[in-house]
C-alpha cells in the first residue's frame, strides 16, 4: 500500500517563497475559493471578482518573501485581496461623478431592516448598489474600516464616506422593502 503524505501549508509557502511554480499552483488552488469569497463582496459579477483574486494573486507571489510565517497565511492573503479590489474599485471611482457633500441629502439612519437581514440577503442585495456605495459597506460594515481609514484608502473626505454608507443602507432597506412586497 503506498501513503500520499499530506503537504503541510507551511511547506508550500516556504517553497513558494523559493519559488516553486508547483508550489504557487498548490497554494493557488488551495485558497482560490476563499479569496474569491472576499472578491465577491467587492465586485459586481463573477469576472470582475476572478480578476481580483488573480490579481491579488500575482501580488502574493511577487511578494511573498514579505510574509511573516508567524502570523496566519489566510490573514495575510484577506488583506491582499482587500486591498486589491479596494485598488480596482479607487481607479474605477475616479470616472464616477462626485457630489459635493453640501448638496447630498440627508439620509435616515434608521437600520432596522439591515439588521433583519441575513448575510446571504445581503450579499444578494448588495450587488444592486452603486460602487461606491458597496466598496464602502463592505469596507465599514463588513471589514471594520473606520470613515478615516476608508477616506485615506479612496481618497475622499471621511464625510463622504458616512453619507455614502447612509445609502448604502438606505438603498438596501428599499430593496428589501421592495422584495419583500413581492413575496408577501
Amino acid at each position: 500500500m503506498h501513503l500520499v503524505s499530506r503537504i503541510t501549508e507551511e511547506d508550500i509557502v516556504s517553497n513558494c517563497k523559493k519559488g516553486s511554480l508547483k508550489h504557487q499552483e498548490l497554494l493557488y488552488k488551495q485558497f482560490y475559493g476563499y479569496a474569491l469569497g472576499i472578491s465577491a463582496r467587492y465586485s459586481f459579477n463573477e469576472d470582475d471578482a476572478t480578476e481580483v483574486v488573480n490579481d491579488a494573486f500575482i501580488k502574493v507571489f511577487n511578494n511573498i518573501g514579505n510574509y511573516n510565517s508567524d502570523k496566519p497565511f489566510k490573514a495575510w492573503l484577506r488583506t491582499i485581496v482587500v486591498n486589491t479590489a479596494i485598488d480596482r474599485r479607487r481607479k474605477e471611482m475616479k470616472y464616477l461623478a462626485n457630489t459635493d457633500i453640501d448638496d447630498a441629502v440627508a439620509v435616515g439612519t434608521n437600520a432596522t431592516a439591515i439588521e433583519n437581514l441575513n448575510a446571504n440577503d445581503i450579499l444578494k442585495l448588495m450587488k444592486q448598489l452603486p460602487q461606491v456605495q458597496l466598496t464602502i459597506f463592505n469596507m465599514y460594515e463588513i471589514d471594520g474600516y473606520s470613515h478615516d481609514e476608508i477616506g485615506q484608502l479612496l481618497n475622499l473626505p471621511a464625510s463622504s464616506s458616512r453619507v455614502y454608507l447612509s445609502r448604502a443602507k438606505e438603498k438596501l432597506r428599499q430593496l428589501l422593502t421592495k422584495e419583500t412586497k413581492s413575496h408577501g
